[in-house]
């Protein structure tokens, strides 16, 4: 295992330590996510957690949740205790990017309708400013996708369809993603301005930032896993 993969796990592990017995928990898809997943479905075989349930935001966690033993629901009207789930980039006010997993729509849904969203990671996906170094996934309609593209191009940004084997990727939820890549040296504000622009735009399903959701971040390093809160003085 090499290190980020180590520390990664770590990350996850430390954040499981979010979860109760009795929870309903929402469970992210990605790399990192599936070791949140791994070591709740642990905890729940040897008796550590009770009567513990998950939402899954993919198919694939859905899946491995099934496969460990975690029983499943629906999203309920409620929302979920807790979410954990990993991400792409991560800033000083906890706002991230997610979504190069694919799974950015479930995953927005169940991070927001969460009493506690929960970032997991290793430290190298902090930075300074958002989407300086990773697109912003678009989850977008196939019907009209070259105009969306046109307005998502319009709001600065170069937007380029995800392929999977020379093929458009498809969601779970049957749609196609566009990676748009912001302008070199895009401020937080300019980010911010974004989200909120794409927000609006006909054929948008969602996008991969989440802003003002993450209550908290488990970073791992060469120095161990850190509980972070964000950096106060933070754009």
């Amino acid at each position: 295992m090499s290190d980020i993969e180590a520390w990664k796990r770590a990350a996850a592990v430390a954040a499981v330590d979010e979860v109760a017995s009795g929870m309903l928990v929402g469970l992210g898809t990605g790399s990192t996510a599936v070791h949140a997943v791994r070591e709740i479905g642990r905890r729940l075989a040897e008796g550590e957690l009770r009567d513990v349930r998950g939402v899954p935001t993919s198919q694939s966690t859905a899946l491995l949740a099934h496969q460990i033993g975690i029983p499943l629901l629906e999203l309920p009207a409620g929302g979920v205790d807790v979410a954990i789930d990993g991400m792409d980039e991560v800033d000083g006010r906890l706002d991230c990017i997610k979504g190069l997993g694919g799974a950015l729509t479930r995953e927005k849904i169940v991070a927001t309708s969460a009493r506690a969203f929960v970032l997991v990671g290793d430290v190298g996906k902090r930075v300074a400013v958002l989407a300086a170094r990773t697109p912003v996934p678009v989850e977008v309609l196939p019907f009209g996708e070259q105009r969306t593209a046109e307005r998502l191009r319009g709001l600065g940004c170069e937007p380029r369809l995800r392929l999977a084997g020379g093929q458009p990727q498809v969601t779970d939820n049957g749609h196609h993603i566009l990676d748009c890549h912001l302008a070199a040296g895009s401020t937080a504000e300019a980010v911010r301005r974004f989200a909120a622009d794409v927000d609006r735009l006909p054929g948008v399903v969602a996008h991969g930032l989440f802003l003002g959701v993450a209550v908290a971040a488990y970073l791992a390093g060469p120095e161990g896993v850190v509980r972070w809160t964000g950096d106060r003085a933070a754009p």
